[in-house]
């Protein structure tokens, strides 16, 4: 009868567990890693990891696996974000409303993992979707915003959700091949701490109930712009199979050795280094360092601006450069699109990204208003433009809405897919979000990052972006629906869309987001025409 009863109550105590929202203990969600032993826990029946190392590096080196560890690893937090080069000091209110920042905590140390999963020991092999934050290529992390969470995408989809921090801005970039052999990567050591992450999930992740044959990475702004620079990277190769680009088709040229390298000894001239002491380097406080490679940039862009070379896409900074080993193509080129041309693509944009209404403080500008602006800009092309927008978007209404549309993403973005789609190989999925957020009576529209809590099924976390409203979960279970399906497959098309065909020049195929879904070719081509995008 004891035996009985003591049976009885162990499984009254695992029903209980099974059906908490909470599972929490030193035997609770144990896997294994390379490096040893994690523990998490279980939140709404996912199994959740933060903060597990999956490399480390010295200042400017190549990144290492990690030390392993003895025991097991609590891993139930996220870990250290990268230092920046301008730390927050304040926010403007309303706007970080929207946004809700998690800024978190600097450290060097920074090369951490996130894992959201379904199951662990259930046998199962998960697509794995890597998300790559945005920030361009100096600022953000894996928590940066609420919508990146990977529990409710995970869950859904029954898939694994991957994020991680790795270095950033001048701990990333700082070109010192010129100085030794144990400096010859770090020019582009931010994307290989991202190739080094990709490989740890090619090892790990069957541990966490994932495939590690099925790997698609996503990233949005400089996390779409970070997936085009892994699918130019010969190393990268084989280490993900699919790609999404969110807002990220950046076509300016990356820096040239030359260049960067000059970068480099203007560091090392702030700082009155001689380039004998290079390795002191490494000792320099963060901020001294970072302020150091302010000044050199500035420098480098006096002397191209005098050379009448202009300066890249947002202006001189921080990011991956043609170094002639880790990235010998610059992304654009024939030779890049042909190194990734059997990964399928899905690449897109939000209608109005950054809009200059909302950073001219015209959000409720009238038609007068929106026309004299226009004229300003546009000069004797402004009524050709007009009549190209409301030929893109006939529906629009507001009048800021002609001043609103997007044309430095997505350009990027349909050029891209043309290039990929013309190698007759993978195919390309187009999209472009045009779904318009409630909040702030309209004024953010779909704002740069707006897509984002739709593809993580976020809403609820989102609700100060979204409004939480009906429509914003409706559209959210048809785009996470089909991030889903093409990490599944390679191909986005479900059942709650309508047929979604593959992206080529001849029928420019692009899903448009919204309240209602429908497929439509390039509405926007004589727009990018007139302004020669």
């Amino acid at each position: 009868m004891k035996k009985i009863i003591n049976c009885f109550l162990a499984i009254t105590c695992f029903n209980l567990l099974s059906s908490a929202q909470l599972q929490t203990g030193e035997n609770v969600a144990v896997t294994n890693t390379d490096a040893g032993k994690v523990r998490g826990y279980v939140h709404n029946s996912v199994y959740t990891y933060k903060g597990i190392p999956y490399a480390e590096a010295k200042r400017f080196e190549l990144p290492q696996k990690p030390k392993p560890w003895t025991g097991v690893r609590s891993s139930m937090t996220y870990g250290p974000v990268a230092p920046l080069m301008d730390p927050t000091t304040s926010v403007q209110d309303e706007s970080e409303f929207l946004f809700d920042h998690n800024w978190g905590y600097t450290s060097e140390d920074c090369m951490r993992v996130n894992v959201w999963t379904p199951g662990i020991s259930d046998g199962k092999k998960r697509p794995v979707l890597f998300w790559i934050h945005g920030g361009g290529f100096t600022a953000g992390s894996s928590q940066e915003l609420p919508s990146y969470d990977g529990e409710n995408l995970a869950k859904k989809g029954d898939v694994v959700v991957v994020s991680i921090n790795h270095r950033l801005n001048i701990l990333g970039y700082l070109d010192l091949s010129a100085y030794g052999e144990k400096y010859k990567h770090s020019a582009n050591l931010s994307i290989l701490d991202i190739k080094a992450a990709l490989e740890w999930v090619k090892t790990n992740i069957a541990s966490f109930g994932g495939d590690p044959g099925n790997i698609t990475i996503f990233g949005q702004s400089g996390g779409g712009a970070k997936v085009n620079t892994l699918m130019a990277m010969p190393a990268a190769k084989g280490l993900f199979q699919k790609a999404i680009n969110e807002s990220g088709s950046f076509r300016t040229e990356m820096l040239d050795k030359r260049t960067t390298q000059d970068i480099a000894a203007e560091v090392l001239k702030a700082l009155n280094i001689d380039a004998t002491n290079v390795d002191s380097l490494q000792k320099v406080p963060y901020q001294v360092l970072s302020d150091a490679g302010k000044k050199a940039l500035k420098v480098i862009a006096d002397k191209m601006k005098a050379a009448g070379k202009p300066a890249p896409g947002f202006g001189l900074s921080w990011g991956p450069s043609i170094d002639g080993e880790d990235l010998p193509y610059q992304l654009f080129s024939n030779e890049a699109f042909e190194l990734s041309k059997d990964v399928p693509l899905m690449i897109g944009t939000v209608k109005n990204e950054f809009m200059p209404s909302l950073f001219s403080g015209m959000s409720n500008a009238t038609a007068d208003q929106v026309m004299a602006t226009i004229k300003k800009q546009q000069g004797d092309k402004a009524d050709a433009y007009i009549a190209a927008v409301k030929k893109a978007y006939p529906n629009d209404t507001k009048p800021t809405d002609l001043m609103d549309v997007d044309v430095m993403f997505r350009p990027g973005a349909v050029s891209q897919a043309k290039q990929k789609a013309a190698l007759n190989a993978a195919p390309v999925y187009m999209y472009l979000f045009t779904w318009q957020s409630p909040v702030m009576d309209g004024k953010y529209k779909a704002v740069h990052c707006m897509e984002i809590p739709f593809v993580f099924n976020n809403i609820a976390r989102c609700e100060q972006m979204t409004g939480g409203t009906k429509e914003a979960y409706a559209l959210a279970a048809k785009v996470s629906d089909a991030w889903i399906s093409f990490a599944r497959s390679g191909n986005p098309n479900s059942k709650s869309l309508p047929k979604w065909p593959a992206f080529d020049a001849a029928n420019t195929a692009t899903m448009h987001f919204d309240n209602r879904c429908e497929v439509m070719p390039q509405m926007d081509k004589d727009l990018f025409d007139l302004l020669g995008k």
